[in-house]
């Protein structure tokens, strides 16, 4: 079993999935659980054709992880560059 992280972004228009290691697998929908279940379809697809073409399939279990800064620093670090 490999575990891949899904990253979702909101559009407009939906949503926006792609895999954070595999960053060519990439699909939109209109919600958020029709864009999960469209990057898992494309996730297969992708896998199947990588094994017909020989390519070796990206491992997975990718740590994620979230860095807080403060916001008023991030400007006052990028001035003084």
């Amino acid at each position: 079993m490999i575990t891949y992280t899904a990253k979702y972004s909101k559009l407009p228009s939906g949503y926006l999935g792609q895999l954070v290691e595999w960053p060519e697998v990439i699909t939109e929908g209109g919600d958020l659980e029709e864009c999960r279940n469209m990057l898992r379809d494309a996730l297969k697809e992708m896998m199947m054709a990588y094994e017909q073409i020989g390519k070796e399939i990206p491992l997975g279990n990718a740590l994620i992880e979230q860095l807080p800064v403060e916001v008023g620093h991030v400007g006052q670090a990028a001035r003084s560059c």
